[in-house]
């Protein structure tokens, strides 16, 4: 039997409290900020997390699950402002030790929240956005089968210069097809 949200390292379940202060944690870290969001970095309390995963579990359109590797928490995932008429969703992820990026984590969980947005919620579409100059991040989503939609360009504005924010997609039967070619 194949457990729902389990990979080979990680597994994907809800957010605890705990899972909570540890994430609020992150956002002190303007490093990760600067890859994960738009707006200025600034602290959020563990209260403010709270009420996110709250609004987010009580919603019918917005699935967060923590990436667990063992018993730790190392990030999160989430699809977000799905549109069920469409069988549109959004991805997000975040891994916030930046020791642990780059080893393999992200692919897992991307893959699982695929398989489940794909097979569970028999969406048709996901989308993704990333900033152009968060390359490993674009890098594992190519590999994933993402396809480059466009940018907004010079959308964000760091450190004096102006970056892309970039735009990937991928379709039910493109996942389907990168899935047949890996077996």
């Amino acid at each position: 039997m194949t457990h729902l949200l389990t990979g080979s390292r990680i597994k994907l379940s809800t957010l605890t409290d705990e899972n909570l202060h540890v994430l609020s944690s992150w956002y002190l870290d303007s490093r990760f900020l600067r890859l994960f969001d738009a707006l200025p970095p600034k602290p959020k309390t563990f209260e403010e997390c709270k009420n996110w995963r709250d609004e987010a579990y009580k919603s019918d359109n917005h699935f967060l699950f923590a990436i667990h590797e063992s018993n730790q928490f190392i990030g999160y995932i989430e699809l977000e402002g799905i549109i069920w008429s469409r069988r549109n969703g959004w991805i997000t992820i975040g891994i916030g030790d930046e020791n642990l990026q780059g080893k393999g984590y992200g692919t897992e969980a991307m893959e699982l929240i695929m398989e489940y947005a794909f097979q569970e919620l028999n969406l048709h579409r996901l989308q993704l956005t990333v900033f152009e100059y968060n390359r490993p991040a674009i890098k594992m989503y190519e590999k994933l089968g993402f396809t480059y939609e466009g940018a907004h360009r010079e959308f964000i504005l760091r450190d004096g210069e102006g970056y892309d924010m970039c735009l990937y997609g991928m379709l039910r039967r493109e996942w389907l097809e990168k899935r047949k070619e890996k077996e």
